[in-house]
């Protein structure tokens, strides 16, 4: 008997295909035991329109070089959006901010009216509160199933002490110490 995976030799052809024995809504039932902060990705569009996009697919890659990465989804609107941006900033939400954060997960509207914002490097909006931010050069691009995951390399950023935002279980939340008090 063999301890060796028992998984095809290209696992983007199995989901690609639909062939896979994982359910994909248990399998995002799993990932969402995994909390993780909130993020707006943001970028300038060539005529000069910004746009964001929720995420929480935000992860840091390496110190040194400063990179980052992030994913968004292959039908995206705003997908065009991000592959042509020279640069992205990846704002941090913090506590306070969850209406900001369903207001960008939306696909629809003007999602920067009444939305206090500065420009960043190559005009990518920096959010005004958030906890920390990234200005990042889009650095490359990789396919990843159904995904496409932006590195960034990390030319900028500014963070404060307050409070994040996190997401778990398909809502939003807080950190609590290990005595069960909230942070400051």
């Amino acid at each position: 008997m063999s301890d060796a995976p028992k998984h095809p030799a290209d696992p983007a052809n199995e989901f690609a295909s639909d062939n896979s024995a994982i359910d994909p809504r248990d399998f995002r039932n799993a990932l969402g035991t995994f909390a993780t902060g909130v993020t707006i990705v943001t970028a300038m569009a060539a005529d000069g329109k910004p746009y964001g996009v929720t995420c929480n697919s935000f992860a840091s890659v390496s110190l040194n070089p400063p990179l980052v990465l992030w994913s968004l989804g292959m039908f995206s609107q705003s997908l065009s959006i991000f592959q042509n941006a020279s640069h992205f900033t990846v704002n941090v939400l913090g506590a306070s901010q969850e209406a900001l954060a369903a207001k960008f997960a939306k696909s629809s509207g003007d999602k920067f009216a009444g939305v206090s914002w500065t420009p960043g490097l190559g005009s990518a909006p920096i959010l005004a509160d958030s906890v920390a931010n990234f200005q990042c050069r889009a650095a490359n691009r990789y396919y990843g199933g159904d995904h496409i995951i932006f590195l960034g390399a990390v030319e900028a950023y500014a963070y404060n002490r307050q409070e994040p935002l996190l997401f778990a279980r398909g809502g939003f939340g807080r950190f609590l110490t290990g005595d069960g008090i909230k942070s400051p």
